[in-house]
């Protein structure tokens, strides 16, 4: 067991982590695959991220008025209007108890049609409505559109009055137009807000990998999460048990010990041209790299993953040019899995390192991953 030093101040033995970092600010990287340029989702060409933080109230839970720590997430999957153009996409469940709106049609169609958006349990309705509600709004006034967007969930009870339902329209179109490419904001921001990963503070993570192809060429495959999952003493990172080494005693729990958090979403991208088959089974790596970091699927766990590939394009709303640019063989998939898996690993760490202490209902803290207490452990 490690223990903070009584000499670091107050912030150390909190488990407050004073500055914003990521995993390999700290000299810790997952795996031997290179990063894109961001490390990061938006890294595959076209994909935007932006989030809308909901951070209100302090003191005792009155239903309805706060405290209030939630908010949305908002991703482009590429840079058409993926209300008109379609991806192929893929999706796997390793545990149920969450919710993924739109699934049903990815299983039958293979398509992606709409934005993706994350958010909490009790607020997923009002988000699905909202990117409908925002996207007739863009439409000429009569047109006749219909919808199925994709929304995850995760539980932010333990930080948030999740029961208020304070996330509203105004609060997903703030996301959408906040969506940018480039480097993604990470921690406790948007659907991440008040998130809480294996007994830490948790929050959206992201990370990428580059890879060479069987062809010759080079592809991206990148993860974004929502990490709400997991129990403390299960963390491990690069195999080093770190949730045995910095456990209750040194950073204490936001909850009674041994409770899983809540679920997982995961989304991964690629530019790598997979069909939705394929795309399913990268999906499903998304699961492993969970596994890598102690995540087990637990009974009461949503873990809950989706992978599209930017590379073909299928319009089915308006006259415009399909984009094909061909298959990509099965017997060169395992570099993917491998990047997945990785990837996926980093972005929970990501989550992690990212995110800083909260207070939220009735005085129930989330610590931050302290981060020399992390770099003493993992080395």
């Amino acid at each position: 067991m490690l223990r903070a030093d009584p000499q670091a101040g107050p912030s150390a033995r909190k488990g407050r982590s004073p500055v914003v970092a990521r995993a390999r600010d700290l000299g810790i990287s997952i795996g031997a695959l290179s990063t894109g340029d961001h490390n990061a989702i938006t890294d595959v060409p076209g994909v935007r991220v932006g989030h809308a933080t909901i951070i209100r109230g302090d003191g005792p839970l009155v239903v309805g008025r706060g405290p209030v720590r939630t908010g949305v997430t908002v991703m482009f999957p590429h840079d058409d209007n993926p209300w008109d153009t379609g991806v192929f996409a893929g999706f796997h469940r390793l545990n149920g108890n969450g919710e993924m709106t739109g699934l049903e049609w990815i299983r039958e169609s293979g398509l992606l049609l709409s934005p993706i958006a994350l958010t909490n349990t009790h607020s997923l309705g009002t988000v699905r409505d909202g990117l409908i509600a925002e996207e007739v709004a863009r439409r000429p006034p009569g047109e006749v559109f219909w919808g199925l967007p994709v929304v995850g969930e995760t539980w932010d009870g333990h930080l948030n009055d999740i029961n208020g339902f304070h996330v509203r329209r105004s609060h997903v179109r703030s996301a959408i137009d906040a969506a940018r490419p480039g480097a993604v904001i990470e921690g406790a921001v948007g659907g991440g807000t008040g998130m809480v990963c294996h007994g830490f503070k948790g929050g959206i993570g992201t990370s990428s990998r580059r890879i060479r192809l069987g062809s010759g060429g080079t592809g991206l495959v990148a993860v974004l999460v929502q990490a709400n999952h997991g129990i403390r003493a299960r963390l491990r990172i690069n195999g080093v048990p770190i949730g045995a080494m910095i456990d209750e005693r040194v950073v204490p729990l936001p909850a009674e010990p041994g409770r899983s958090a809540g679920s997982i979403i995961g989304i991964v991208a690629t530019d790598v041209p997979l069909l939705p088959p394929q795309l399913t089974r990268l999906a499903q790596r998304a699961a492993l790299g969970v596994a890598r970091t102690g995540g087990a699927g637990e009974h009461l766990s949503g873990d809950l993953f989706l992978a599209f590939s930017t590379a073909n394009r299928v319009i089915v709303r308006r006259r415009g040019k399909q984009r094909a640019t061909g298959l990509y063989h099965e017997s060169d998939v395992d570099p993917l899995f491998y990047a997945v898996i990785d990837a996926t690993e980093e972005a929970i760490l990501n989550a992690l390192v990212a995110a800083t202490t909260m207070t939220g209902r009735d005085g129930i803290t989330a610590y931050a991953l302290p981060h020399e207490l992390l770099q003493a452990a993992m080395r």
